[in-house]
């Protein structure tokens, strides 16, 4: 397995973000009726307008990472990783790079949502510390909002 290494994302690299994106949330939409929120962003905004990061290994793109300083807090708007590279960590290390973004930046806790039927993230999500917040309906999205509190 190559090393995985995390930088900046640049411009060039939205159409492979977006391709990433589409391949890591596709097989929700069966479960949830409908392209998950990620899948209907325009990556090269998002690139332009929020702090990106992508994984990669070797020059292949295997993770993003989308965050917004909200105030004295972090969003986190988005992570994905390609389902071939599950298992490897690589999500993992997208976590950790929140994390001391965050910390960088002086937030003193990270908030996310995710739709209330996927049920995998949020629990991984719990094990990292998060705790639900509440629940809601946004942009059509039945929604489970969560929040850590960095020490």
């Amino acid at each position: 397995m190559p090393a995985t290494t995390l930088r900046r994302a640049t411009p060039a690299d939205a159409d492979t973000i977006a391709a990433l994106v589409a391949e890591a949330y596709s097989p929700y939409i069966p479960r949830i009726g409908r392209k998950p929120g990620p899948m209907l962003d325009d990556y090269g905004q998002v690139v332009g307008d929020e702090l990106v990061f992508v994984a990669q290994q070797d020059e292949r793109i295997v993770g993003v990472l989308v965050l917004r300083l909200e105030g004295r807090e972090l969003l986190l708007v988005n992570v994905a990783v390609l389902p071939a590279c599950k298992g490897q960590g690589v999500g993992r290390l997208l976590m950790d790079a929140c994390e001391a973004q965050a910390r960088a930046a002086g937030s003193e806790a990270i908030r996310l949502y995710t739709h209330e039927r996927m049920i995998e993230n949020i629990a991984i999500y719990q094990k990292l510390g998060y705790c639900e917040t509440h629940r809601a309906t946004q942009d059509g999205f039945a929604r489970v909002f969560m929040r850590k509190v960095l020490g």
